[in-house]
């Protein structure tokens, strides 16, 4: 969707934008001088103009409209991250309607403007690049693994914009964009929060040692971001399974999209491999996942990142879905509430299952993305300079539903632009309201998250 489509993705009408005020008004925008001046006119007649999504703008506040730009993968096969977004921004929406005071007192509306990557790196690039020149945001702000966080921080760092983003293993963020990883260098207009592959190493290895196994690890990981990341050798998932007392069996990379993975269930079934790990896609996962039932490969515990997260995959596996574990970064028994609304993370949930009709699912933790970017706005003495944006968000010290996020050099900052979030362990078992339910079996890392169920090894 281009920056001058003045629908958003479902087709809802905007209203008036800058561009059309102008041919109705029929003059150019040298005959109205200045931003400051087409603001005026504007809001002499009442509106103001809108994005991809709609806006929470107000008319008749004392400030000029603050846009915040927003990129989610609403479309291809990463949608089921962003299934929660437009949800989010709804809520988002509705939590500043009456828009934003900044430092000075000045209140602003907040206009949100969202587009879909398509799940495309290159496109996540491009709607991003648009956002910040055509668009002109004053903030940007992304989620949905590193195919759609590194382009978009990329370029919001080249543009000079100040950009936030989350669910995005940490390790991916920032190594994966530095031109020379050995010697990294901290990024001026970027921040993250989100854990990294030490918190989720702690979490799968927890839930391991649980149970009876010979501690032997099958991994499938991916030539793409995500797969170059945890396999690094140096800052990678191989740097913690060794002093942990397990081995590990790669068959080697493969591309996303494969539709044969009897080379892989070959070796592991070969090498007795009790445990299965990875990162992979949700297609991906459910093909090789049906292929290793129908080939004999039964671990007794497989643990797959970034494949399971979501209840429309499971469904998509049907009975064979029992019993899968998963790292989990939100859910409705976090202990947090919402720094907008007060609402614990129960509630969002709820508010979520009302308003779609559909379950709760782990990207609703994208909420905090603005949550973080509304307190910085807040805080910003001066929205027009967007070093002063930059300020207040490298200034963070909040409580969001996904628990705390700062920069300040705590304990849960690994490096300068990266705050980590805390991770606990997750089995899908029969459900009561819905076919499946993720129960919390491991929290050696985040005792403040209850556990709710006890881990189980796989039933074939």
């Amino acid at each position: 969707m281009s920056s001058d489509d003045h629908t958003n993705h479902e087709g809802f009408k905007k209203p008036i934008t800058r561009r059309d005020f102008l041919k109705v008004a029929g003059v150019g925008g040298a005959a109205l001088g200045l931003a400051g001046g087409l603001s005026g006119a504007l809001a002499a007649c009442g509106t103001t103009s809108s994005g991809d999504s709609g806006g929470g703008s107000s008319a008749g506040a004392e400030g000029r409209e603050i846009k915040v730009g927003f990129v989610a993968p609403l479309t291809g096969p990463l949608a089921a991250f962003g299934e929660a977004d437009q949800f989010c921004v709804d809520q988002w929406n509705a939590a500043v309607k009456d828009g934003l005071a900044t430092a000075d007192g000045v209140v602003h509306p907040i206009n949100i403007i969202m587009k879909d990557s398509q799940s495309d790196s290159n496109r996540a690039a491009q709607v991003a690049g648009d956002l910040m020149t055509n668009d002109a945001v004053d903030i940007m702000m992304v989620a949905s693994t590193p195919d759609t966080v590194v382009p978009v921080a990329d370029q919001a760092e080249a543009l000079g914009v100040p950009c936030v983003s989350n669910d995005c293993p940490w390790q991916a963020y920032y190594f994966g964009r530095q031109k020379d990883p050995a010697n990294p260098v901290p990024f001026k207009w970027t921040y993250h929060f989100f854990w990294g592959s030490g918190e989720a190493a702690g979490v799968f290895i927890d839930l391991w040692d649980k149970l009876d196994t010979n501690k032997k690890i099958g991994v499938m990981w991916p030539n793409d971001a995500d797969g170059n990341a945890w396999s690094d050798p140096k800052t990678g998932m191989p740097t913690f399974y060794g002093p942990a007392g397990y081995t590990f069996v790669n068959p080697g990379k493969f591309q996303n999209g494969t539709e044969d993975f009897t080379a892989q269930i070959g070796k592991f079934k070969a090498a007795d491999c009790q445990i299965l790990n990875g990162v992979m896609i949700p297609p991906d996962f459910t093909n090789f996942w049906k292929q290793s039932y129908q080939q004999g490969f039964k671990p007794i515990i497989a643990t797959m990142a970034k494949a399971i997260l979501f209840p429309s995959a499971l469904e998509a596996l049907g009975e064979i879905g029992y019993g899968l574990t998963s790292e989990v970064w939100w859910s409705p028994n976090h202990p947090y509430k919402s720094s907008l609304t007060g609402q614990s993370c129960q509630e969002v949930a709820d508010a979520y299952e009302s308003s779609t009709g559909k379950q709760w699912t782990q990207p609703i933790m994208h909420y905090a993305v603005f949550e973080v970017v509304a307190d910085a706005i807040k805080r910003t003495e001066n929205i027009d300079d967007k070093e002063s944006i930059l300020s207040a968000v490298v200034a963070t010290e909040i409580e969001t539903i996904c628990g705390p996020v700062n920069w300040a050099g705590g304990t849960n900052n690994p490096v300068q632009n990266v705050s980590t979030t805390p991770l606990v362990g997750g089995q899908w078992i029969k459900g009561t309201k819905y076919p499946f339910d993720l129960a919390i079996v491991g929290n050696k890392l985040a005792a403040d998250i209850p556990i709710t169920a006890e881990l189980q090894p796989i039933q074939y």
